[in-house]
């Protein structure tokens, strides 16, 4: 035995309503999000506050094969900033770093990226053609991207000088933002 049930007219119109209600909604939202300017470097607009307040370790090797650590950069205000040659979100806040480490030229500040696992003449080759002259560090191991959590890249820290991590940005950021470059100068001494 099958029940049926009657509808009234009524009860279509509303439904339907709510569906074309639905459907404009999420229309509204689409095109919303298409409007605002794509990409992570939106998401990323401002510093978020580090996580961890004490610097995890950081022991990686330079293009000379020094162990470089963060003691060696006492003093200095940091953006620590893991990433690989595959990354396109990556590739493009790189310049923006150079500027950022070009405006505190002459002051204890320094921008350090930190390679993600990748061999050094393949990173050589990528430095070389896309013109970046960053002080570039590698983690072969990814020893040091775990201890700092960057899982995602592009991942950055700000270290202030005494060598406390105040803040974080994970994915692409425009480091030449005044909100960004206002809260570094900050901190640079």
């Amino acid at each position: 035995f099958r029940r049926v049930l009657f509808r009234s007219p009524l009860h279509h119109q509303r439904t339907g309503n709510h569906r074309l209600r639905t459907v404009l909604a999420a229309l509204a939202l689409a095109s919303t999000m298409l409007a605002a300017p794509a990409g992570a470097a939106e998401v990323a607009k401002k510093l978020s506050p580090a996580k961890f307040s004490r610097a995890p370790e950081l022991a990686v090797r330079d293009a000379k094969g020094d162990v470089r650590r963060l003691s060696d950069y006492k003093g200095q205000a940091l953006v620590i900033n893991f990433w690989a040659t595959w990354c396109e979100p990556c590739l493009a806040e790189m310049p923006s770093l150079e500027d950022l480490e070009r405006k505190f030229s002459g002051r204890p500040f320094k921008v350090l990226a930190v390679n993600f696992a990748e061999g050094e003449e393949r990173v050589k080759a990528f430095l070389e053609n896309y013109d970046i002259h960053l002080e570039v560090l590698y983690d072969k191991d990814m020893g040091a991207g775990r201890r700092w959590n960057a899982r995602i890249l592009p991942a950055s820290f700000v270290l202030d000088a005494g060598g406390t991590v105040r803040y974080s940005v994970i994915g692409e950021a425009d480091w030449t933002a005044p909100a960004i470059v206002a809260a570094i100068e900050q901190l640079v001494p």
